[in-house]
């Protein structure tokens, strides 16, 4: 029995975007309507990290399983392939 488990591991990116928005003197709120209605260029970008939500312990088979669901366009790899590219063993590091 091995004495690794796969943990699944969730979370959210955030990014600080900023806008350069021209609106009335006298109603400068109606800039962020523009925001709203996604009409507006972006100005900037911040990427401001990660934030983990939340965690569990799946079998392989499920982080599989969940694997095809969540990139559906790999269906066609082997599990093998998945696993080489898409799961982190310990002490593994990213390549960028």
């Amino acid at each position: 029995m091995s004495d690794k488990v796969w943990v699944k591991v969730d979370c959210i990116a955030q990014h600080k975007v900023s806008y350069m928005v021209q609106a009335p003197k006298d109603h400068p709120e109606y800039a962020l309507d523009d925001v709203t209605m996604e009409t507006a260029k972006e100005f900037s970008q911040t990427y401001l990290g990660e934030t983990i939500f939340s965690h569990r312990v799946v079998s392989e088979a499920e982080a599989l399983d969940i694997c095809d669901s969540e990139n559906d366009y790999l269906k066609d790899w082997t599990d093998e392939q998945k696993i080489n590219n898409l799961f982190t063993k310990e002490g593994e590091k990213r390549e960028y």
